[in-house]
């Protein structure tokens, strides 16, 4: 998606991506990741997502990467934290705490931007990109992450031409695709969600599947 798109969005309040509740499977699954809460959670693609702030409340630094300035600053009025704002080479940073955000392109980013991460937490990036950006998201994610990342990734999948995304269908054919030569992935549930979204319905989606992975330690990479 251009960037523009995501501007548009955040401008026009046509966030039907948001959730106001911490996510469920967040919650039911990050404690098995055993990631130990010294380290620091990426959140790709976050908007102002709630979900940042559970994972403050259970100790976690975290570092979240969101392209729309609308969407940062409702982030810290919504929990009023007044931020420091410093101007980077590829980015803002705004850091409150425990907490940063970076306002910028995620592809634009590189490991001197993120610096160490020991987990990520991808609940709305890789399905809200079209499929010839998704190859390209996970080389970057793999470029900014250290060889220890874990991580917790929340797909949807659905028949695609019932609905144009976002948020965009993803197999789990498609997470092996993506990252099977780079992580051990574990399957930790699939649940039919249709019955709960009635925006999906409404679009004439008649079959709506969310899934969880659990992104284990990097592989020894594949010979060329």
């Amino acid at each position: 998606m251009h960037p523009d798109f995501w501007h548009e969005r955040w401008q026009a309040n046509q966030i039907g991506f948001h959730q106001d509740e911490i996510n469920p499977y967040l919650v039911r699954y990050w404690p098995g990741l055993a990631t130990d809460t010294s380290g620091r959670v990426l959140v790709p693609l976050c908007g102002k997502s709630r979900d940042m702030i559970w994972l403050l409340d259970q100790g976690y630094s975290v570092l979240g990467v969101e392209i729309s300035p609308i969407a940062v600053e409702a982030f810290f009025a919504e929990y009023n934290m007044t931020p420091t704002v410093r101007r980077e080479a590829h980015c803002s940073r705004w850091a409150f705490d425990g907490l940063e955000l970076l306002c910028g392109d995620f592809f634009a980013l590189d490991r001197r931007d993120i610096g160490e991460v020991a987990a990520v937490y991808d609940r709305a990036a890789l399905i809200a990109l079209p499929p010839d950006m998704r190859p390209r998201y996970a080389d970057q994610l793999a470029s900014l992450l250290g060889k220890t990342t874990t991580g917790l990734l929340i797909t949807l999948e659905y028949k695609q031409d019932e609905m144009n995304g976002p948020p965009f269908s993803v197999s789990d054919a498609e997470v092996e695709q993506l990252y099977g030569d780079r992580y051990t992935i574990e399957r930790l549930c699939s649940s039919d969600v249709l019955e709960a979204n009635q925006r999906f319905r409404e679009q004439g989606v008649t079959r709506l599947t969310e899934q969880a992975f659990r992104l284990g330690d990097r592989k020894t990479a594949k010979p060329e």
